[in-house]
């Protein structure tokens, strides 16, 4: 890391959460995966993301896992937590823990308990913003039915709100007019089958969730399609090709046991998902063994 790098720039790995046998959270675990993560070279992690399955967790587990993350980054190794919550109280009640544990910046979803309208996103953005720690919107309007458009991503920056944008939509061709309505506001690639494309776009980071199992090949990828060096591309199209199968189950409704299987296949402790998630059907199974393998094949790690 840079001295200049952003605290929300760079490669932060949305971190998968290990469980015991019983479903309690395994805080040694996660701490060493934290420390393997910021080994391998990743910029920081975004715990209590929707890959480390927050919905899931108690208050006292949710608030743990922030400050295992900090306790265990290195220095240099910056923590996004993630504060996404039904109500804007509960979001800035996460904020104020986030800041007293040491985090750097928030990863912010729009309020998900109904479809609010732009006035109320805007209200929620700034309760969560008055905490003073930066916030990356996260736009995932698949789950939250709350889309942040390119509009309304350019009216949160020009308040002040947000320094920058996780885009999930898939839609890389939003990319260009969020910098066209907001040309000061980040690019964050949040889709991990969008590096290159986002990259391209002029993204500046990346909320990661293959990283979580081969983290040296994928940071490649992103430097490689973030350098701005035209003779970066044709490394970058060849990583792409290989991974791209395997790196299309993070936008996928079972991303969460898919990136977990993946982790179980390199080595790493993956395992189970806090229920109502289930283990993957035998055709998704053997689907993601199948692309993890082929990677694994090919020497990416």
């Amino acid at each position: 890391m840079t001295e200049t790098r952003k605290p929300w720039h760079g490669v932060h790995v949305a971190t998968a959460l290990p469980f015991n046998e019983d479903f309690s959270v395994d805080f040694d675990a996660y701490a060493e995966h934290v420390r393997f993560l910021a080994n391998a070279g990743c910029d920081g992690v975004a715990p209590n993301g929707s890959l480390g399955e927050y919905q899931t967790l108690s208050e006292e587990e949710r608030g743990r896992v922030i400050s295992t993350a900090v306790e265990a980054a290195p220095e240099g190794f910056t923590v996004m937590a993630g504060v996404g919550a039904y109500s804007a109280l509960q979001s800035v009640n996460w904020a104020e823990q986030a800041a007293e544990a040491g985090a750097s910046s928030l990863m912010l979803l729009p309020p998900n308990a109904y479809r609010a309208n732009d006035d109320e996103v805007v209200e929620h953005y700034r309760r969560v913003a008055a905490v003073g720690l930066p916030i990356v919107a996260y736009n995932n309007p698949i789950d939250t039915k709350v889309d942040l458009t390119p509009q309304l991503i350019a009216r949160l920056h020009g308040e002040g709100l947000i320094v920058g944008v996780k885009e999930f939509t898939g839609d890389v061709r939003r990319a260009y007019e969020i910098k066209e309505l907001a040309p000061e506001v980040d690019l964050i690639i949040g889709t991990d089958d969008t590096v290159v494309e986002m990259g391209l776009a002029g993204a500046v980071g990346w909320v990661a969730g293959y990283p979580n199992a081969i983290p040296e090949s994928t940071l490649e990828l992103y430097r490689l399609s973030t350098s701005g060096d035209v003779a970066d591309l044709a490394r970058a199209r060849e990583i792409y090709t290989d991974l791209h199968s395997l790196l299309r189950w993070d936008s996928k409704t079972e991303f969460v046991q898919s990136i977990k299987l993946s982790m179980d296949i390199v080595g790493l402790r993956g395992g189970a998902c806090r229920p109502p998630r289930g283990p993957l059907t035998a055709e998704a199974h053997a689907a993601v063994t199948r692309d993890t393998e082929a990677a694994l094949a090919k020497g990416y790690k």
